[in-house]
C-alpha cells in the first residue's frame, strides 16, 4: 500500500502522497523555509499530528545535527535544499522502502511491491522470512532484488539527486538505557508503570477512539485509561469512545464473554457515554477467504490466517469513523515479568539464586524446573542446538519438535543451502535472544503484535492505523529499569500491570490469572478449509513454489496441524508457508491492489 513516493529525476526529488490518506489526516505534510516533510502516521500525539510533523522538520533542519526521534508511530521523507532523511519510528509500525542500485537510490516508498519487480525475486528474503513471524520488519532485505527495507529507528540520508550518503540508528526520545529505577516497594512500580502507561494511551486519542475489549487485563487496561483521559478532558479535550469487541456464544471463547461484559461495565462506568460495539463472530474461522488476506498484502503475511476475525472488528470502527484504534496486543513480553533474568543470573555465576526463581516459577505454572531451566536458560544460549535435539527426540510426524529455527521439513534442502537458510537461522535467534536475552525479549516484542500488515492494509479504507500503548517506548523504557524483584510474584502475572491499576480494573478481571487461548477458530478453520488449503498447494504455478518446498510434505503438515499434532511454533511454520504460496500465486496473476490517486507534495528548492 503506497502512502508515499519519491522519485529522483532531474536533479530533484518529486513527491507524492495517496490523497486518500491525506484527506483522512493519515498523511501530515508541512513545508517551511527549510524544507518539506511528509510524515505517514503520527510524532508525538495523534490528536496534533501537524505540530509533530512540524517540529520533526524543524529538528532535523541544521546538517550533522543527530536529534533522538520522536514517540510515535510514524515512516517520514524530510526533503531539505542539501539532503534528503527517510526515517521510521523505532516500533517499526509503518514501513518504508527504497529503491537501489549501486550507490544510488532512485526512488522510495511505503510499499516494496510499488518499488519492486514481480519477476525479479530475491530468494534469500524467502529464506529469512521461513525463519519466523519476527523474520521480515527487522531485515534490511525486501522480496523484490533491489528494494531495501528501512529499519525500525533507522535514518537514512541522501543528496537531492538520490546519491546514499549513509544510514544511521537513531535514538528515541524517553528510551535510553537507564540504570535501574530505586524502587523499594510494589507500589511505587505500579505508579511508574501506570505513568508511563496513562502517558502512552494519551498520545494516541484522537476525535473518535476504538479500544479494543476482550475480558483480559491488558485491553481493559488500555480502555480504562482511555475513557478516564477522556471523560477528564485531558489531552486535548474531549472525544467519542467506542468498545470494540468479538463476541463468540459457542466453543471454549464463550468462556471469555463474563469477562467481556464485566470489562464494558467498568469502563461505561468511567465515561458512560462510551459506545459498546460487540461483534458476533460465531461465524469467523481462521483462514476464511484465505487467498484474498494472503494474497493482497504488499509482503508474505504469515498471520494472513487471522485476517478475517481482525477485519470483522475493523470494519465496525471504520463505518463509525474511527479515527484511532488502540489493542493490548504486545502487553504479555512487555509487563510481565522477565523470564530471561534467569538468563542473567546464570551467565553472572548466580546459581544458587537462579535455581531458587527457577523452582518459584516452576510451582506457580505446570512446568518443572528443568523445563523451566532449559527454555530460558539453555534454549538461548544454544538455540539452534536445542532445537536441533528437540527435532531428533520427536520424529515421526512431519510438525513433530519443529521450532522457530530449523528447516521445516517441506522446504528444500538444496533450496535452504543456495539461499542461506542456515545463516538466516542464526541471525534470527540472534536477534530473538541476543548476547542478553532479558533485553532482546523487549526488542523482539515489537514484531510480535499481529495483525499489523493488515491494519496497514486497510488504512485507506478504514481511515486509522492500529495503535499499541503496551509498546510505546516510555512503558517499555519503564519495565526494562524495574528490577526483577519488583516484576516478579509467583502466582501473579503482570503484577506491576495489576498493581499499576488496581483503582482501576473490577475485580474479577484484576485477579484472573490465565486466559482461554483462542485456538477454536484456528481448529475450526483447518477443519473447514485443509482441503482448499491442501489444493493451492498442489495447484500453485509460480515456479518459485516448488524449488522451494516439497509440495507432498507441506499438505502433509497441513493435514498433521487438521489433526491437533504439533504445537503453536508448528503451527505458525505451516501458516507462513501457506501465506507465501498464496502470495507468490498473487504476483503470478498480477493481483496487486490497484494504486489510488496521488497528489503531489511541493518542495521547498
Amino acid at each position: 500500500m503506497e502512502a508515499l513516493r519519491v522519485e529522483f529525476a532531474g536533479g530533484a526529488p518529486r513527491l507524492r502522497a495517496a490523497e486518500a490518506m491525506v484527506r483522512r489526516g493519515l498523511v501530515t505534510t508541512v513545508s517551511s523555509p527549510a524544507g518539506t516533510a511528509a510524515v505517514v502516521g503520527w510524532t508525538g500525539s495523534v490528536r496534533d499530528r501537524l505540530a509533530g510533523a512540524r517540529a520533526l522538520l524543524g529538528a532535523f533542519a541544521r546538517p550533522g545535527c543527530e536529534p533522538p526521534l520522536p514517540i510515535g508511530d510514524f515512516a517520514a521523507v524530510l526533503v531539505y535544499r542539501d539532503r534528503v532523511l527517510l526515517m521510521r519510528d523505532g516500533q517499526a509500525r509503518i514501513p518504508l522502502f527504497f529503491r537501489r542500485s549501486g550507490d544510488r537510490v532512485s526512488a522510495v516508498s511505503t510499499s516494496a511491491r510499488g518499488l519492486g519487480d514481480a519477476a525479479e525475486l530475491e530468494p534469500c528474503y524467502f529464506c529469512r522470512y521461513l525463519t519466523g513471524n519476527m523474520a521480515q520488519p527487522h531485515t534490511e532485505l525486501s522480496p523484490f532484488t533491489g528494494v531495501h527495507r528501512i529499519l525500525g529507528g533507522e535514518v537514512v540520508e541522501l543528496s537531492v539527486t538520490g546519491r546514499m550518503r549513509g544510514r544511521r540508528p537513531g535514538r528515541t526520545a524517553g528510551a535510553g538505557d537507564e540504570p535501574p529505577a530505586a524502587v523499594t516497594d510494589a507500589d511505587t512500580a505500579g505508579r511508574q508503570l501506570r505513568r508511563a502507561l496513562e502517558h502512552a494511551v494519551g498520545r494516541r486519542l484522537g476525535r473518535t477512539v476504538a479500544c479494543h475489549v476482550s475480558g483480559g487485563t491488558d485491553s481493559t487496561s488500555v480502555a480504562l485509561l482511555a475513557a478516564r483521559l477522556l471523560a477528564e478532558g485531558q489531552q486535548g479535550g474531549t472525544g467519542e469512545l467506542i468498545l470494540l469487541a468479538g463476541r463468540f456464544g459457542g466453543g471454549e471463547l464463550a468462556g471469555e464473554r463474563p469477562y467481556l461484559e464485566e470489562a464494558v461495565e467498568a469502563v461505561r462506568g468511567l465515561a458512560p457515554g462510551a459506545r459498546p460495539v460487540i461483534v458476533d463472530a460465531d461465524d469467523v474461522a481462521d483462514f476464511d477467504d484465505f487467498a484474498h488476506h494472503a494474497m493482497a498484502s504488499d509482503e508474505p503475511h504469515a498471520h494472513a490466517f487471522r485476517a478475517p476475525f481482525w477485519s470483522r472488528l475493523h470494519a465496525a470502527a471504520a463505518e463509525l469513523g474511527c479515527d484511532t484504534v488502540l489493542t493490548g496486543c504486545g502487553a504479555d513480553p512487555v509487563v510481565d515479568a522477565n523470564p530471561f533474568h534467569l538468563h542473567r543470573l546464570a551467565r553472572s555465576g548466580r546459581l544458587r539464586e537462579m535455581t531458587s526463581l527457577a523452582r518459584a516459577r516452576a510451582a506457580s505454572s505446570e512446568q518443572g524446573v528443568r523445563d523451566i531451566v532449559r527454555t530460558h536458560v539453555v534454549r538461548p544460549a544454544l538455540p539452534l542446538t536445542a532445537e536441533r535435539v528437540t527435532r531428533l527426540a520427536h520424529r515421526g510426524t512431519v510438525l513433530g519438535g519443529l521450532g522457530h529455527f530449523t528447516r521445516p521439513p517441506w522446504l528444500r534442502r538444496g533450496f535452504a543451502r543456495a539461499h542461506g537458510y542456515r545463516a538466516a537461522g542464526l541471525a534470527e535467534s540472534r536477534f530473538l535472544f541476543g548476547t542478553t536475552p532479558e533485553r532482546s525479549l523487549y526488542d523482539a516484542a515489537n514484531y510480535l503484535a499481529a495483525p499489523d500488515p493488515l491494519s496497514w492494509r486497510c488504512a485507506p479504507r478504514d481511515g486509522f492505523f492500529l495503535s499499541h500503548p503496551f509498546l510505546d517506548p516510555e512503558v517499555i523504557a519503564t519495565m526494562r529499569r524495574l528490577p526483577a524483584e519488583a516484576t516478579f510474584r509467583p502466582g501473579r502475572p503482570k503484577a506491576v500491570l495489576r498493581d499499576a491499576m488496581a483503582d482501576m480494573l473490577p475485580p474479577r478481571i484484576r485477579d484472573r490469572t490465565d486466559k482461554i487461548p483462542f485456538n477454536d477458530p484456528y481448529v475450526h478453520g483447518l477443519r473447514a478449509h485443509g482441503d482448499d488449503l491442501v489444493g493451492l498447494c498442489r495447484s500453485a504455478r509460480h515456479p518459485l513454489v516448488t524449488e522451494m518446498f516439497d509440495i507432498d510434505t507441506l499438505c502433509q503438515a497441513v493435514r498433521e496441524a487438521r489433526l491437533g499434532l504439533g504445537d503453536s511454533a508448528s503451527w505458525d511454520r505451516v501458516n507462513g508457508s501457506l501465506a507465501l504460496v498464496v502470495w507468490l500465486e498473487g504476483l503470478l496473476d498480477g493481483s496487486s491492489p490497484a494504486p489510488g490517486a496521488t497528489m503531489p507534495v511541493s518542495v521547498v528548492s
